[in-house]
């Protein structure tokens, strides 16, 4: 399988509805490294690495998030895969 990393940008009511701990939840299932944190503006940020199907499952999550979310875009920028992390993690 291919290795991606992708740089998202998630904006929406995406914060204070536990959608950090849903995405590190989320990226474990799928056997994913990287990093998500809050914005002062209000949006989500995440790196994520690993296989290209995993990595796309990912996005596909953060379309909708977790139950109290609402997301309203993911800007998604395709970076060079670097395997830098070792595991997901919250990021504060």
């Amino acid at each position: 399988m291919a290795k991606l990393r992708v740089h998202l940008f998630i904006k929406g009511k995406v914060q204070g509805v536990f959608f950090r701990q849903a995405m590190k939840v989320t990226a474990k299932k799928n056997n994913a490294t990287g990093w998500v944190r809050n914005l002062k503006d209000g949006r989500v940020e995440a790196i994520i690495e690993g296989d290209d199907l995993d990595v796309s499952n990912i996005v596909e999550w953060c379309h909708g998030g977790p139950a109290n979310a609402r997301v309203e875009d993911v800007e998604i920028r395709n970076e060079k895969f670097t395997g830098e992390f070792a595991k997901f993690e919250v990021l504060y």
